[in-house]
């Protein structure tokens, strides 16, 4: 090699060496994570940092022309004006954004649609920071073309949490491919409060079911790579105790103990953050006087002191401005966005909470650089992880592929029908024969689609969705006649149909009664800032709305002629078989006493006509259980299982248990319990075991549980507490030999000193089908705690 090319094969590596110097260290894929986030964090100013923590709404930053979708001015005026680095509901339609199957976006265009927003934000800012688009996914992706998965309270309902992961990897798959990167979801707040408008979103009253379920969305949601592309980030909401709020009202204050809050509301959430959940969403309520989104004691020493939360916390929608305008303790904007950062929430869900009140709070010195350089670190840190500045854009055909795909249709069915609760069935009305002649199906749930889908659902195709009738004509025999006939409205008492309904019932050799509830949505209904629903009806009609965000109820009556319409149904002798499509536990007193089967199938998603039709007609054996009591009247309120004693005693009125009780649920087969085994190894480690048998003639699965009393305890504990669960399927005759291992988190409670401890002493065991189903008992004494 002569000295010449020597001489420019020197300068050549000298400039590559230069340029790879001049490459700020933010966008080095080799650099480690919190290296690349301290050196874009100084290269930031006060403006981008805040608009790094604002999350805008994100269905008005989109322009839809034809089939084309590009930037809207609003966006970019939003950059230009505030930085926004977080759009939460870009892809959401519903009535509320206003866009429909027409106006919005199908999974092509969805995925066109954060491509372009994100090509802008690379091309034309000063730093391209890559967007991070955060999207409701409680049930599925809450975007159009989408699958519809049952609502949570019927996830919960299924008591599979293998199933629910693989449910939650089929939600985040069909959100990531559009472009997303964050999924709302799972609710863990702990349903209490029945009269409170959002019980269909959570897994119900108890936190050892919430936690585990909460868990399996997590580890659903994120997966193990959330550079994967099908992954998405888990935020967890609403922290916390937000679903027991006084009277029922959506959002309002909250009065529990320390120590309640520290045993029953915050495992769930500390289940899920374990799992890995990389977000946290704060709630409305305030507990004890305090607002969760101005907590530091929630949002610092709990969370991430004791817990060692890793991610970022964002507030509910507007929940920041709340400080000041529905709680009072703030007297301005700019003291509300210095009382939230100060507490740790890092985000704001708003763009309006933090943005200029938050600017003017670091100025007057409220809020210090540093602690704001945190909350954009929490932020950015997800940004990297997810490799957003290496592959910032999503394959527009990969979403073709994966959105409602035909595996992810047969997911919703196969959870649908294992959410489907059998409350009664008396003389084996059920299964139904596919022979009978003339079946009757009547109801105002029995043909309405978004009945049946819950809320956080977006407009659908009429095709894609199987509602109960259409369930029933799919699987009857050629020769079968079924009449449909709605008879009535959920909530309109106008344009009756009890006569037609009569007819049709008379003629039919069985009646499927389709009653309950609805959170589906429409035009007519007026919305908050929030999104919530206000319950306003129009002068000529009444929508068929009772549960969904902001409709609380003073009552749990099935509303409207409904009960009048079952009653003279039933009068005619017919067998009746009742179900239920409900985003609540209401009230089933004259049903459970006069109606011989129901079947309880929440709001079961779209192939929720299906997987009911499968249960009818005995082509699925049920086995969901009851993640919630169903009270006898809201008298009782609160009324879930787990009390500590005293248990109640009945009331002049009525008993003071619930009519069905938490855990509760029939089978076409019998289950039999022997052969309690109970052993003590090392430490607190306790096994027990027994034998399960399936003693009917049909294969079947059982939900067993084991609940735990602490017989004398330094504080007051539950008199009894589900601990563990299995859901087992068995053949005819077939037996197993079931297992489970408690350790001393099972058997902890909080002392009179806030300490977590184990107390030498006796405790009970009890398994069985349900929390007042009990099979097997049996006890162990801890002696001494290593």
């Amino acid at each position: 090699m002569n000295k010449t090319l020597s001489f420019f094969l020197l300068l050549a590596g000298l400039a590559f060496k230069s340029s790879a110097q001049q490459k700020p260290v933010y966008k080095n894929a080799n650099m480690p994570v919190e290296s690349r986030v301290k050196d874009l964090i100084s290269r930031m100013t006060v403006d981008e940092k805040i608009g790094q923590v604002s999350v805008l709404l994100g269905w008005e930053m989109y322009d839809k022309t034809g089939n084309k979708v590009g930037v809207s001015e609003k966006f970019k005026q939003a950059q230009a004006e505030q930085h926004t680095g977080m759009l939460w509901a870009t892809l959401r339609a519903d009535p509320w954004t206003q866009k429909t199957l027409k106006t919005g976006l199908n999974p092509v265009l969805s995925a066109n649609a954060t491509n372009a927003l994100q090509k802008y934000v690379l091309e034309n800012t000063r730093l391209g920071i890559p967007m991070f688009f955060a999207e409701e996914c409680p049930h599925g992706h809450m975007a159009i073309g989408t699958t519809v998965f049952p609502t949570s309270i019927g996830q919960s309902s299924t008591w599979n949490t293998a199933l629910i992961e693989t449910m939650a990897a089929a939600i985040a798959a069909e959100a990531r491919t559009q472009g997303a990167h964050i999924g709302y979801g799972p609710v863990l707040d702990l349903a209490r409060e029945p009269r409170w408008s959002r019980v269909e979103e959570t897994y119900g009253e108890d936190p050892v079911l919430n936690g585990a379920m909460g868990a399996a969305m997590v580890r659903g949601f994120q997966g193990h790579d959330l550079r994967s592309g099908s992954n998405v980030i888990s935020t967890l909401k609403h922290f916390t105790a937000y679903g027991v709020p006084e009277g029922g009202h959506n959002g309002g204050s909250v009065a529990i103990g320390i120590r309640e809050l520290h045993q029953s509301y915050l495992p769930p959430f500390k289940a899920a953050v374990k799992a890995g959940a990389l977000s946290v969403m704060t709630a409305y309520n305030s507990i004890d006087g305090i607002p969760c989104s101005s907590n530091p004691v929630l949002l610092k020493d709990i969370l991430r002191t004791d817990w060692g939360f890793k991610g970022f916390v964002v507030s509910d929608l507007g929940s920041i401005s709340g400080i000041h305008s529905n709680h009072y303790v703030a007297a301005n904007a700019e003291e509300a966005a210095a009382m939230a950062i100060n507490a740790g929430l890092d985000a704001d869900l708003s763009g309006y909470g933090y943005g200029k009140a938050l600017k003017k709070a670091v100025e007057s010195g409220k809020v210090s650089m540093s602690l704001l350089d945190t909350a954009v670190a929490n932020v950015l840190r997800q940004k990297f992880a997810l490799g957003l500045f290496e592959n910032p854009y999503v394959d527009p055909a990969k979403a073709v592929k994966t959105v409602r795909s035909v595996a992810h249709i047969q997911l919703a069915r196969k959870v649908a029908r294992e959410s489907i609760v059998l409350l009664k069935n008396q003389n084996n009305t059920l299964p139904l024969s596919k022979q009978l002649k003339n079946i009757a199906v009547i109801g105002p749930n029995a043909d309405n689609m978004y009945n049946q889908l819950g809320d956080y659902t977006a407009p659908q195709a009429e095709e894609s969705i199987i509602t109960v009738l259409k369930g029933i004509k799919s699987k009857v025999s050629p020769g079968t006649k079924v009449s449909y006939v709605k008879g009535c409205a959920i909530r309109d008492t106008a344009n009756l149909q009890f006569d037609e309904a009569l007819a049709a019932a008379k003629a039919a050799d069985v009646v499927v009664m389709v009653l309950g509830g609805s959170s589906a949505r429409d035009f007519k209904t007026e919305y908050l800032s929030t999104g919530a629903a206000t319950v306003k009806a129009s002068e000529t009609s009444v929508s068929d709305m009772e549960s969904g965000e902001g409709y609380d109820r003073s009552t749990l009556d099935l509303m409207g002629k409904q009960l009048q319409l079952l009653q003279l149904i039933a009068k005619t002798g017919k067998p009746v078989v009742l179900v239920m499509i409900e985003g609540r536990p209401l009230n089933l007193n004259w049903p459970a006493e006069h109606v011989p089967a129901i079947l309880n199938a929440w709001y079961p998603g779209q192939e929720g006509g299906n997987a009911i039709a499968d249960v009818l007609f005995g082509d699925y054996n049920p086995a969901g259980r009851l993640p919630i009591s169903i009270p006898r009247s809201v008298g009782q309120l609160p009324v879930y299982y787990n009390v500590k004693r005293p248990v109640s005693h009945d009331y002049v009125e009525t008993s003071a248990k619930p009519l069905y009780a938490f855990g509760y649920g029939l089978s076409y087969s019998s289950f039999e319990y022997s052969n309690l085994v109970i052993s003590r190894n090392n430490g607190v480690n306790i096994n027990v075991k027994f034998t399960l048998k399936n003693k009917g003639t049909v294969a079947g699965d059982e939900v067993v549980q084991l609940y735990i009393r602490d017989e004398v305890s330094s504080v007051v504990s539950p008199d009894r507490q589900l601990k563990q669960f299995k859901r087992i399927h068995l053949a005819p005759s077939e037996e197993r030999t079931v297992e489970f291992n408690l350790t001393a988190d099972d058997l902890k409670l909080m002392d009179s000193k806030m300490q977590w401890v184990v107390e030498p002493g006796d405790f009970s065991i009890m398994l069985g089908a349900s929390s007042d189903d009990i099979r097997l008992k049996g006890r162990f004494n801890i002696s001494s705690v290593n």
